[in-house]
């Protein structure tokens, strides 16, 4: 148990929203993260009388997933004033949880982890994978990027279809001059020889 509450911090604490693990530990984690994270959800989704308390029962709930510590405790502690330690990690990750997370997911009924394998390890050859959180920064970059990328391409595609009739006209220009050129060529000679002819045949009447 100890040891699921440390990679559900990590987890949720990491920047990237990802760490690396073995896959049994990742298989195990991601039910337990699972629950926290929809008892953030239902959380964010009370409304009406007492929503508050029943949201504080279900942060006290979901408290017992980390090593969150005590909420609760005064801002000087000890006789000499002496100030309140950091919070813990675990404590942020609550935060997070409930503030962030919870947000995120509202709508989402489950599969907030996704598990990627990478294959086995060097030395002790176990099983290494990836577990993630669903819609974390680097996916959001993938995502836009992608958009992006889909709004030039129909841009570039157009582009190449209409410069493709323009050459085919100044591809067909040339020979349509040469056609007007032979045309004309040829009218000369046809009236060279029509003249021929009607000489000939007076020559002959006589």
């Amino acid at each position: 148990m100890s040891m699921l509450r440390n990679l559900a911090v990590s987890l949720i604490n990491s920047k990237e929203e990802r760490i690396v693990t073995t896959l049994p530990k990742a298989k195990e984690l991601r039910p337990f993260v699972e629950k926290a994270i929809t008892l953030s959800r239902r959380a964010r989704g009370l409304e009406g009388d007492g929503s508050e308390a029943r949201a504080l029962h279900l942060r006290r709930q979901a408290a017992g997933f980390f090593h969150a510590g005590n909420l609760q405790h005064a801002t000087l502690s000890g006789k000499r004033g002496q100030l309140r330690p950091a919070r813990t990690a675990g404590v942020a990750a609550l935060k997070r949880l409930f503030d962030e997370l919870g947000e995120r997911y509202q709508d989402r009924p489950g599969g907030y982890t996704r598990i990627f394998k990478l294959g086995h390890r060097v030395g002790d050859n176990a099983e290494l994978a990836v577990i993630e959180l669903v819609g974390n920064p680097r996916e959001v970059h993938a995502l836009e990027q992608a958009k992006k990328r889909a709004r030039h391409t129909p841009a570039k595609k157009k582009k190449k279809a209409s410069e493709a009739p323009k050459s085919a006209a100044d591809a067909g220009s040339p020979a349509e001059k040469q056609e007007a050129a032979a045309s004309e060529t040829e009218a000369p000679v046809k009236l060279a020889e029509t003249t021929d002819e009607d000489s000939a045949v007076p020559e002959e009447e006589k």
